[in-house]
């Protein structure tokens, strides 16, 4: 048994998605979020720059006295997961490798397409992961950009992100594919709409879920789950304006949070 949080960290509020799946399946865990808000999108940055404030961040939390780090960004998991491994003496998980599983799990006709950020696509590595399991597979990796914009302003299911899914996901339409893998946790946030566009024959990959489930399983087997001593007390932080976080969380998370704190993240 081990009661020190769980830390959780993203370039804004995507990783939300995350924290309500692991709410979801590990409702006694109490959780540190930190959000990048100053600094989103990474998805246009460098691999060196994204990497720099993964390292940043996760020196804020391991002040928090936490016990595992979730890294809930697809830009982040993609370009810096092995290197902060290699830097911290901490479980860290990220969430392409638990959203890849699932995709070539679910897959029947051995075709999937992957949305992301620039940078995630340019990566290549939900692709990678997935051929790791079936080289047959045929992956179509194309970046959506503006989703992490629409998804940061809370526009999330409204006519402009309606005509903004259908321009991107037309690119999908001749290529015959049963499976779609969300490859950024802002997405989520916008999954009624993708749907909506791509139609009901493709299966939505929610790679937040997958992760949420890999962290139960690893706070399992290494005897760390919390247990019901009390309601968990959840904390947030973000880089910068807390107002229009708060306001998204409400969504995101079905629910009030505590006051979020701004933190200058620089000085970590």
């Amino acid at each position: 048994m081990d009661s020190r949080p769980i830390g959780v960290f993203d370039s804004g509020v995507g990783g939300l998605t995350v924290v309500q799946e692991i709410m979801n399946q590990l409702p006694n865990e109490e959780i540190v979020y930190f959000g990048d808000t100053a600094r989103v999108p990474y998805g246009s940055k460098s691999k060196e720059t994204v990497t720099k404030y993964s390292k940043q961040i996760i020196r804020f939390l391991l002040t928090k006295n936490i016990k595992a780090i979730v890294i809930a960004c697809n830009t982040a998991s993609s370009n810096s997961l092995e290197e902060v491994k290699r830097t911290f003496d901490i479980p860290i998980i990220g969430v392409v490798k638990p959203g890849a599983v699932m995709a070539y799990k679910t897959t029947k006709n051995n075709r999937i397409g992957i949305i992301g950020t620039e940078a995630t696509i340019r990566s290549e590595s939900y692709s990678k992961e997935i051929k790791k399991h079936n080289e047959n597979i045929k992956t179509f990796s194309f970046a959506c950009p503006l989703f992490v914009p629409l998804a940061e302003e809370g526009w999330t299911n409204n006519e402009i992100s309606y005509l903004v899914s259908k321009k991107y996901l037309e690119q999908f339409t001749d290529k015959e594919i049963d499976t779609l893998v969300l490859g950024c946790t802002h997405y989520p946030l916008l999954k009624e709409v993708i749907q909506d566009v791509i139609g009901d024959n493709v299966k939505l990959i929610n790679p937040a879920l997958e992760a949420a489930k890999d962290l139960k399983e690893l706070l399992t087997s290494i005897n760390a789950l919390r247990q019901n001593e009390r309601v968990p007390k959840h904390s947030f932080y973000v880089s910068d304006n807390t107002t229009k976080f708060e306001q998204i969380a409400a969504i995101a998370l079905k629910k009030s949070i505590p006051p979020v704190k701004i933190i200058d993240i620089e000085q970590f």
